[in-house]
């Protein structure tokens, strides 16, 4: 295949992958349709099907499109020179979405809601959770190799903040009563307070 085909095929995935997240964040996944998104697009819906199996696949490779850009920044943040508290206020406040109906949040939302029943997608979750988990755990491990953090568990405390903040998350999205982001985020803090205590 020519370079320049390559690069109009990437071009038209990555458009899909923006466009299909902007249709799922405004109207869920139920109304989306291969044959709708083409004519977004300006394709055919044959030529999606190429990149794109199902809507199912196309959910999970949205998702992990979005999620791209937060590993990289969760990166960027493990490796800054912080205090260890402030490194973990802020890695909270990456988790949580910014507003209601935020597309990557309302992805996770769609995501969750299939994944129950669906073998390939509830792979694609727990792999995508594990990226989170994991660099929490390195976060809050390094507190407490520092002598900063009070956690002698650090995996078990890692789940249960992430638990928690998946709740307050799909409070914010879902925009329930009383429900804001600078709410959640002052909620989130006051857990990681008790959950991973400092030292003292």
């Amino acid at each position: 295949m020519a370079a320049g085909q390559r690069r109009s095929g990437g071009d038209l995935r990555t458009r899909t992958l923006e466009e299909a997240t902007a249709v799922i964040a405004e109207e869920g996944l139920a109304s989306l349709t291969m044959a709708s998104l083409a004519k977004r697009l300006g394709t055919s819906g044959g030529h999606l099907l190429y990149y794109f199996r199902s809507k199912d696949l196309l959910l999970v490779e949205a998702l992990r499109y979005s999620e791209a850009t937060l590993t990289e920044e969760r990166a960027a943040l493990l490796a800054r020179r912080l205090k260890p508290a402030r490194r973990l206020e802020l890695f909270v406040e990456m988790y949580l979405p910014t507003g209601p109906r935020d597309p990557r949040w309302m992805l996770w939302i769609e995501l969750w809601a299939r994944s129950g029943t669906n073998v390939e997608l509830r792979a694609a979750q727990q792999m995508l959770d594990h990226g989170w988990q994991h660099d929490l755990e390195a976060l809050i491990a390094a507190g407490v190799a520092r002598g900063v953090f009070a956690v002698d568990d650090v995996p078990g405390r890692a789940v249960q903040l992430l638990a928690l903040l998946d709740g307050l998350s799909t409070r914010v999205v879902l925009s329930q009563s009383g429900a804001e982001r600078a709410q959640a985020v002052s909620l989130a803090h006051s857990a990681v307070a008790a959950l991973v205590p400092t030292v003292g």
